[in-house]
């Protein structure tokens, strides 16, 4: 075999060229979102309907990391932004809450409410607006959203009432709530009693006799009220979803429990506030429109705030609760 002569000039221009390609390649490697699918990094971006980089990264993490631990084999996952707006103004919905099925290549962006919060009167204010969440925490009985992860557990489904569904038609008022357990700081989801479920609630005003219905307690009577619908409200803590959405969730994660995680964390939280504090265009990602809103969010530990609920309601109990009245017949 006859060896081919190659100058050094040519050998060392070959290698520069070998080594400045490798450098791009990797560099632009280093810009890509770790292992995310072209077809979804297509919806990461923070105006409504998308979802922003950080959101998406953890929750594609969690859920990676629960199906390699077997925790869930459920083809989907969802993901919750609660930085941004619930409400858009003019009746329109922000779309915050996300549902992902990468084996069908599908992308959804739903409403979902946050939680309310609540004003001490006299001890503490940490309730929120409708629009954007300023308050954030882990307290029992706080009404506060929590951030973090967490896995779908069953499903419990109850009666609530009977409410007028149309001309002299009465309808029974059945919701289903998704149980959720947490980790970390949502580690005591379960006693706080957070999942998901539609935003209805049936206010109940009256008893009516109903001997033979299903529902009727000892003495035959059921209660009847108004049903309220609150999709574009806040939540006690729970991710709240319109009727129809929530009717699709329920249906996918029914004894088939994947993850959701909800952003912001408190370390999030916590260095938005540091920024806004010390005026640094350098902080984690929250919705602009909200910031700008709330000024800085809070993050509320569970053993500064459950001792001041606590005694709040020491001091002020509540009333026994009173039988409601018989409906007049209509």
């Amino acid at each position: 075999m006859r060896l081919v002569s190659v100058p050094l000039g040519v050998v060392a221009t070959l290698l520069v060229a070998f080594m400045v390609l490798t450098a791009s390649a990797r560099s632009f490697a280093a810009l890509q979102p770790s292992g995310i699918p072209a077809w979804l990094q297509a919806h990461v971006g923070d105006g409504d309907g998308q979802i922003s980089q950080v959101v998406l990264e953890r929750a594609r993490a969690l859920y990676l990391k629960k199906v390699a631990q077997g925790a869930v084999s459920n083809p989907c996952y969802f993901a919750m932004d609660a930085t941004r707006p619930s409400d858009l103004g003019n009746g329109v919905l922000g779309r915050r809450y996300y549902v992902m099925c990468e084996a069908d290549h599908s992308f959804r962006a739903i409403s979902s409410g946050h939680g309310s919060g609540r004003n001490l009167k006299g001890v503490v204010d940490f309730s929120n607006g409708k629009r954007c969440a300023k308050n954030f925490g882990n307290a029992m009985d706080s009404s506060l959203t929590a951030g973090g992860a967490y896995i779908t557990r069953e499903a419990k489904t109850s009666f609530k009432g009977f409410y007028r569904a149309g001309a002299k038609k009465d309808a029974a008022f059945l919701r289903t709530f998704i149980q959720f357990d947490g980790e970390g700081e949502a580690a005591n989801a379960r006693p706080r009693v957070i999942g998901g479920h539609a935003a209805q609630v049936l206010r109940a005003t009256c008893m009516r006799k109903n001997p033979n219905s299903s529902y009727a307690d000892r003495d035959g009577l059921v209660p009847f009220g108004k049903l309220v619908d609150y999709a574009g409200g806040r939540s006690n803590g729970c991710t709240s979803w319109s009727q129809a959405d929530a009717s699709q969730i329920i249906a996918m994660v029914k004894g088939n429990p994947t993850t959701l995680y909800i952003y912001p964390e408190s370390r999030d939280i916590a260095a938005v506030a540091q920024a806004a504090k010390n005026h640094s265009a350098s902080a984690p990602y929250w919705n602009a429109s909200c910031l700008k809103e709330i000024g800085a969010p809070k993050f509320w530990p569970r053993k500064t705030l459950e001792p001041m609920i606590e005694q709040y309601r020491k001091d002020h109990p509540a009333a026994p609760p009173q039988p409601l009245p018989m409906c007049k017949e209509s």
